[in-house]
């Protein structure tokens, strides 16, 4: 099992960012749409394995729900998906580079979160509300029980939640493009991945599966996602292009770029 030197992951980014930018416009929609389905059926696997275990258990309730929702971000790496929080480091990579022009970054965004919020309100409303997967006995509790722990944050502990998140997300992404073999792959999104979620992060596109599916159940309001998708998207957003991208920008292509 090995990896990729840091300096090179840059390099990798930036041809993955150049990617994402320039694929046509038809192939974002349906790969957002992936994306944020599987990332909203990993959410799902998680509060269906750990929902019904004991409230005595809950440290270890936690663990086991975080240790399954990365099969999302598995699912987006490894299958193929256009996962915003993703791009939210990886284009801005290749901007920074001066590869990517800005305007692209923001039509690339705009389409990606679009696209992964119908995929994630597909399955929220299809599996969710329809099959009642998340609307019976100790599976509906701890989805609302989730839903309104977000939405009690504040702006601002809603948006400082998003920066951890997509720190840890983004640095998934950069060290499964690192990865010489598939258990390294899958290692390295394993862990980052798991940590946001053991730590309660809020993560955009996982909310646009779960308070939808609170209010699908009638515990939460569209004014109340709207409140919390404003934070969380800037703070991911935050987390992505500056805490990975940046930092890794400036540490690595920085001088080659301006050279």
């Amino acid at each position: 099992m090995g990896s990729t030197k840091p300096d090179q992951i840059a390099f990798i980014t930036i041809e993955n960012g150049i990617k994402k930018a320039n694929l046509p416009l038809l192939s974002q929609i349906v790969l957002g749409f992936a994306a944020g389905a599987f990332i909203a059926i990993g959410f799902l696997l998680s509060i269906r394995v750990s929902g019904g275990m004991p409230m005595e258990w809950e440290g270890f309730k936690s663990f086991i729900g975080a240790a399954v929702f990365p099969l999302g971000l598995i699912l987006c790496l490894v299958a193929g998906g256009e996962l915003l929080t993703g791009n939210m480091m990886v284009v801005p990579m290749a901007c920074y580079a001066g590869k990517v022009p800005y305007r692209k970054w923001g039509i690339n965004w705009l389409v990606i979160t679009g696209s992964n919020f119908i995929g994630a309100i597909f399955v929220a409303y299809v599996f969710g509300h329809v099959a009642g997967m998340t609307e019976q006995g100790p599976y509906l509790d701890q989805m609302v029980a989730l839903a309104h722990s977000k939405l009690e944050d504040s702006f601002l502990i809603a948006f400082i939640s998003g920066v951890g998140c997509n720190w840890l997300v983004a640095l998934a992404v950069w060290m499964a493009y690192g990865s010489k073999d598939g258990t390294g792959l899958i290692l390295g999104i394993w862990f980052p991945t798991m940590a946001f979620v053991a730590l309660g992060f809020q993560h955009v596109v996982a909310n646009m599966f779960l308070i939808p599916a609170a209010i699908f159940a009638g515990h939460a309001t569209w004014a109340e996602f709207a409140t919390n998708f404003v934070p969380v998207f800037l703070g991911n957003a935050v987390g992505g292009s500056i805490f990975v991208a940046g930092i890794y920008w400036t540490a690595y292509m920085k001088k080659k770029t301006t050279a």
